[in-house]
C-alpha cells in the first residue's frame, strides 16, 4: 500500500500551478458550450448541472493538493468519510461495519501523512481483522462472511485506495485531472462514435451505456491531460485509462447487486459522491501499484 514515484516525479504545488491553466482553460471552453446549448437538445439542463459541479469541485481538488500532504489528507479524510458512507448504505452494512469504514476513512490518510512506512503488510492484517471483528463478536452464523467481504472490500476500495491523494504528492495531480478528462472524453466519445458498428458494442452487461467508443474517448483525453500537465508516461497513463474504464464498471457491480440507481442524490448532476468518484478511486490504486 505505500506509495513511490513514477518515471515523472512532479511536487504537488509545481503539478498543481501546471494543471491550473488547463482546467480553467477547459471548464471556460466548456462553460461556454453548455451556454450555447440550443434549448431543444435533451441533456443540456444535466450538462450545466455538471459543469457547475465541475467549476466547484475543480478549485477545491486543486487547492487541498497545493498545500501539500496535509492539504491532500483532509481531501482524502473528507471524501473518505462521505463515501464510505454511501457505500455502507449501499450495501447494508450494520454499525459495526460501519464504524470501521469510518475509522479507515479517517486513519488511513493520517498513516499515510504522518507514517506512510506502516502502510504495509501490518496494516492490511489490521484491516482484515477489523473487518472481520463485528462479525465475529456478534457470532453472525447467517451472514458473518458476507459482512466481512463488503467491509474489507469498501475499506480497500474506498480509503485505501484514497491514501493515494497523499502518497503521489504531485502525481496525484496529474492523475486527477486526467481522470476529470477522462470521463468528459468517454461521454464525447460514446455520443459522437458510439451509435453504430464495433465501437458501440457494450463494454459489460453491467453497464450498457459504456462502449469502445468511450474507451477510446477516455484513451485520447487522458493522454492528452497528462501531457499537459507534464506527467504523461505510457505506464501512468495505463493505470488511469484502466481505472476511468473499469471504475464505473466496478461501481456498477455493487450498485446492481444492491439493487440502487445512484450512490445518492445530493451532488448535482452525478448523484453521489462515489457516482463522481468511481474512477478516481481505482485509477488512484492502480498508480501506486505500478510506481516504484
Amino acid at each position: 500500500m505505500s506509495g513511490g514515484t513514477t518515471a515523472v516525479t512532479l511536487l504537488a504545488g509545481e503539478a498543481a500551478a501546471r494543471a491550473v491553466p488547463v482546467v480553467a482553460g477547459v471548464l471556460g471552453a466548456g462553460g461556454v458550450a453548455v451556454a450555447a446549448l440550443p434549448p431543444r437538445v435533451r441533456t443540456r439542463a444535466e450538462l450545466r448541472r455538471r459543469w457547475r459541479t465541475w467549476a466547484l469541485a475543480a478549485p477545491l481538488f486543486l487547492g487541498a493538493l497545493w498545500a501539500g500532504r496535509a492539504g491532500a489528507c483532509a481531501l482524502a479524510a473528507a471524501l473518505g468519510v462521505v463515501a464510505v458512507a454511501e457505500y455502507a448504505r449501499m450495501a447494508g452494512l450494520a454499525r459495526g461495519e460501519r464504524a470501521v469504514l469510518w475509522l479507515a476513512a479517517l486513519a488511513l490518510p493520517v498513516a499515510a501523512w504522518r507514517a506512510p512506512a506502516a502502510l504495509d503488510l501490518r496494516a492490511l492484517a489490521a484491516l482484515l481483522v477489523m473487518s472481520a471483528l463485528p462479525a465475529l463478536l456478534t457470532g453472525d452464523t447467517a451472514r458473518g462472511f458476507t459482512r466481512t467481504c463488503r467491509t474489507l472490500f469498501g475499506v480497500l476500495w474506498i480509503p485505501a485506495s484514497l491514501t493515494g491523494l497523499v502518497l503521489l504528492d504531485g502525481t496525484a495531480v496529474a492523475v486527477g485531472v486526467a481522470v476529470a478528462f477522462g470521463d468528459v472524453g468517454a461521454w464525447c466519445g460514446g455520443t459522437a462514435l458510439g451509435r453504430r458498428g464495433a465501437l458501440a458494442r457494450p463494454l459489460s452487461p453491467l453497464s450498457p451505456r459504456k462502449t469502445w467508443a468511450g474507451v477510446l474517448g477516455a484513451a485520447a483525453a487522458t493522454a492528452l491531460a497528462l501531457a499537459a500537465v507534464g506527467a504523461f508516461t505510457p505506464l501512468l497513463w495505463a493505470a488511469v485509462l484502466t481505472g476511468c474504464v473499469l471504475g464505473d464498471l466496478l461501481e456498477s457491480m455493487v450498485k446492481r447487486e444492491t439493487g440502487v440507481k445512484d450512490a445518492g442524490t445530493w451532488l448535482p448532476g452525478f448523484g453521489g459522491l462515489l457516482d463522481r468518484v468511481d474512477s478516481l478511486l481505482l485509477a488512484l490504486l492502480l498508480t501506486m501499484a505500478v510506481t516504484t
